[in-house]
């Protein structure tokens, strides 16, 4: 009898788990918007906090496969300065992992979503370094 309610809780426990899992396609929509990176966790465990950021990312996509990444500037008056570069990329989900798939005339990558919610966002880049964003919130002076 104490066999099978250790199966029982484990089957809950497990299905609980399962259902908790946000898939690949559902955070998608979470991707757009201003975000800035809140700390950086490198592969071998070094991690860098950044309380302050210079220039933010803009991420825009254009249905569910492809979208743009832009660098801006803040600017005090709530205007942003766009740098020239921006970068196209398409979205793929291969193995329940979602990947930014990025193609300039000077390099190809591919970036994994780790997480994206309302709240923050965790991409891992090629060297396996993992990049915390938090959405921008406008600097208030006042």
């Amino acid at each position: 009898m104490k066999c099978y309610k250790g199966i029982i809780i484990l089957i809950i426990v497990f299905g609980t788990l399962s259902c908790n899992k946000v898939s690949p396609k559902d955070q998608i929509a979470y991707l757009n918007g201003y975000w800035e990176i809140s700390k950086v966790q490198t592969a071998d465990g070094k991690e860098k906090v950044y309380n302050f950021n210079q220039s933010i990312d803009f991420i825009e996509l254009a249905g569910d496969s492809l979208g743009v990444r832009k660098k801006l500037q803040p600017q005090l008056d709530g205007t942003f300065i766009t740098f020239k570069n921006s970068e196209k990329f398409r979205v793929m989900i291969q193995n329940d992992s979602l990947y930014l798939e990025y193609n300039t005339p000077y390099d190809s990558w591919k970036e994994t979503l780790i997480s994206a919610k309302e709240d923050e966002l965790i991409l891992r880049n090629p060297d396996g370094n993992l990049y915390f964003y938090r959405p921008y919130t406008k600097l208030n002076l006042e």
